[in-house]
């Protein structure tokens, strides 16, 4: 493999086109829009320059990975890529819809990973006429710093695009772990929501507030960052989608998002999104 595309430019979609760049291989990227383009190839640039700055690489290094990097808001510059890691929005219908028009424009033998931090991998590779070829690759954030990407087995995977998806992942100098059947949330995801979500009840419930429960998480557990740290950083819409995903799925109520959840995000306390999560509520 020599050609990767990658599809979106956010923060997902350009920590790995960074990585990818870095690590020698040529990246074409796709986002909608023009400015999503640039964008996505200036947050690249941004993060090679600290990088730089650091003494980590050199300028060399730096323009070498740059130069790997072409971007279109045309589709049809994923049509002879070797890989493709589609990090578009979490929805399931968009990307069903990406990845049925992947299948129409792209070599018969490219791999189509998604990653997904929580869908089913198999209801995307049901939209394609090659499920053999469609795998799971769950990065994590920030990209170029955090070592684990999961491998997700959809249903229809075959050993040889799996065991090509690890090949990858490795080279880029990450630690792999294969979820072998598809389930809701892999194996992070699956762990840490319903840490969130007993979190959200102990502050709905009063027991204690946002910062007594992120503290006691952090110097009882020992974790680097406490629940609503992460519920902020990631995004409240997105983390009340997803648990309410896992409530459907699992048909458990347990893991329906709280009602406090939910009202930040009727009230457009969306975290990241907005600045404003539970540290400004």
């Amino acid at each position: 493999m020599k050609k990767i595309g990658v599809l979106g430019t956010g923060t997902m979609g350009a920590g790995i086109i960074q990585v990818l760049a870095q690590n020698g291989y040529e990246v074409v990227l796709r986002a909608r829009r023009e400015t999503s383009v640039q964008k996505g190839i200036a947050a690249v640039s941004k993060n090679l320059d600290r990088l730089v700055t650091k003494e980590k690489i050199t300028a060399a290094d730096r323009d070498a990975a740059l130069a790997r990097i072409n971007g279109s808001t045309d589709i049809s510059i994923l049509a002879d890529a070797d890989f493709i890691i589609e990090a578009a929005t979490e929805d399931m219908e968009s990307k069903k819809a990406l990845f049925a028009e992947l299948d129409q424009i792209c070599k018969p033998g490219t791999i189509l990973a998604t990653n997904t931090s929580s869908l089913s991998v198999t209801e995307i590779a049901a939209a394609t006429n090659r499920p053999d070829k469609i795998v799971g690759t769950h990065f994590f954030n920030p990209v170029p710093i955090m070592k684990l990407v999961e491998i997700i087995h959809a249903a229809q995977s075959s050993d040889e695009t799996v065991a090509t998806a690890v090949e990858l992942v490795r080279s880029l100098g990450k630690t792999t772990v294969e979820v072998k059947k598809d389930s809701p949330g892999f194996i992070v995801n699956r762990l840490l929501f319903p840490h969130m979500i007993e979190a959200a009840r102990l502050l709905q419930e009063g027991v204690a507030s946002v910062e007594d429960i992120d503290t006691a998480v952090k110097l009882g557990l020992n974790y680097p960052m406490g629940p609503f740290e992460m519920l902020d950083m990631g995004g409240l819409d997105l983390a009340n989608s997803i648990m309410e995903y896992f409530a459907k799925e699992f048909n458990d109520n347990q893991y329906a998002a709280p009602l406090v959840i939910k009202q930040m995000v009727r009230a457009g306390k969306l975290g990241k999104k907005s600045g404003e999560g539970f540290y400004k509520y």
